[in-house]
């Protein structure tokens, strides 16, 4: 691995981005929130665009001025949560190998399968907001203040509703499952959009060494992912600890699987005069009911996988180096 002055340099200005995008998200407002979806943006930019060790830099540096602008703490939880993650599935994207070895052509690149990447990065969110919670010391506490907002919420619209210690016990207990599994679904999600965000950018500046991926076509969970899932979900019956675990690690390959149902819908109607309306429709739907129509699209990755074997950029002449 060669450090060079321009990747170290890249390395630090991207990870002063992904800082400043975490702090200027220190309030609910829709642009904080929007500011801290895309922190990993310039990470992967980083990595993907110049080598592991700009990436690597990006971390180190990103963790280093959070840790001063606000803790050590929220330093270690966003580099476990979001920084690591985005180095690691940067240094994914950029694996290949010669197609020779794998039964191709001669003189092609087999790149590092998309359906891979995919339980990578659903096993590294998942495992991540794990450790997080171990840190922070995730339980009824913190579940129950989430209960607490959301119940003030409702009794500002309709003061009438006073809910009794049983209710709220209840609903703190859901809560504190739902939440890790949730979470974990909605980071793989956010993970995977800034990874195609930056992928496209980094095309678009001539660095990229990895060809276009066709989503539709290659994005597909594997067979360990379904098994993953399975596990997560038995896991999850257990009380205590080891049934929030499996709960995250569920929540984390459902949202992996959400994904590839969403990506089946693309490839279904690629050249049909009706694909646009549809796709909107469906958008529609996901944002007006959410989460009640992503649940489609859980069973319809989860059918896909069970039904063919995993796709992959590997042994497709669409996704070769030109």
């Amino acid at each position: 691995m060669k450090i060079t002055p321009q990747s170290l340099l890249v390395g630090l200005v991207a990870g002063l981005a992904s800082a400043l995008l975490v702090l200027g998200s220190g309030n609910l407002s829709p642009l904080a929130v929007l500011l801290s979806v895309f922190a990993t943006l310039p990470v992967l930019i980083a990595g993907l665009g110049w080598s592991n060790v700009a990436g690597g830099v990006a971390v180190v540096s990103g963790a280093a001025i959070i840790a001063v602008g606000l803790s050590p703490l929220a330093a270690l939880l966003v580099a476990i949560t979001t920084l690591l993650p985005a180095a690691w599935i940067a240094h994914l994207s950029n694996l290949a190998r010669p197609a020779e070895e794998l039964g191709g052509p001669q003189g092609q690149l087999a790149w590092y399968p998309l359906s891979d990447i995919m339980l990578h990065l659903c096993a590294l969110m998942s495992a991540s907001i794990i450790i997080a919670g171990v840190v922070t010391g995730y339980g009824p506490e913190i579940a129950g203040e989430v209960v607490g907002l959301f119940i003030s919420i409702l009794q500002e619209q309709n003061p009438e509703f006073q809910p009794d210690a049983a209710y709220k016990a209840e609903l703190t207990g859901f809560t504190m499952r739902f939440l890790p599994a949730a979470y974990a679904s909605i980071q793989v999600g956010i993970l995977f959009a800034t990874w195609y965000i930056a992928s496209a950018i980094v095309r678009a500046s001539g660095r990229a060494r990895r060809p276009a991926d066709l989503i539709p076509v290659g994005l597909r969970m594997s067979r360990l992912s379904m098994l993953a899932l399975g596990a997560g979900l038995l896991l999850s019956l257990a009380s205590g600890p080891l049934g929030l675990i499996g709960s995250t690690v569920a929540g984390g390959f459902a949202g992996g699987f959400i994904l590839a149902g969403l990506a089946m819908l693309h490839h279904r109607t690629t050249g049909r005069a009706w694909r646009p309306l549809a796709l909107w429709l469906t958008y529609a739907a996901v944002i007006l009911f959410f989460p009640l129509p992503l649940l489609v699209f859980l069973f319809a990755g989860l059918l896909e996988t069970a039904r063919t074997s995993p796709l992959s950029n590997a042994g497709s002449n669409d996704n070769q180096p030109k």
